[in-house]
């Protein structure tokens, strides 16, 4: 499995862990000339800007949550205020999650962890 397939199944499903929790999806892979938004789902009173990371295994590469760094933060912030600029909110608050997937391709499973409100503005 090559990068990119590993991100789109990573993408996958952390779109179908989101909807069975009652997030409603709104965007996927949105992109803007400095870079794309995973996710965008609505709950409640909230617009969700999600990151995903998946990783083929654990291993040294580090984990998907430890791949958000700063600079990257920074960036989806940036994304996100052009999403909102682009689309509206609707009087929504803004929040930013992290999904890690980290997939064992030999045994088909998945392990999804999901930290609401990663990062802040």
């Amino acid at each position: 499995m090559r990068a990119f397939e590993t991100g789109r199944l990573g993408e996958a499903l952390a779109r179908r862990y989101l909807e069975e929790r009652g997030y409603r999806i709104v965007g996927q892979n949105i992109r803007f000339r400095f870079g794309e938004i995973d996710l965008v789902a609505t709950r409640d009173d909230y617009l969700v800007f999600v990151e995903v990371k998946t990783r083929r295994r654990e291993g040294n590469f580090g984990t998907g949550r430890e791949a958000v760094t700063p600079r990257k933060s920074s960036r989806l912030v940036r994304l996100a205020q052009a999403y909102v600029l682009r689309y509206g909110c609707d009087g929504r608050r803004i929040r930013f999650d992290v999904i890690e997937v980290v997939l064992d391709v030999r045994r088909r499973k998945a392990r999804v962890l999901h930290l609401p409100n990663a990062f802040e503005m």
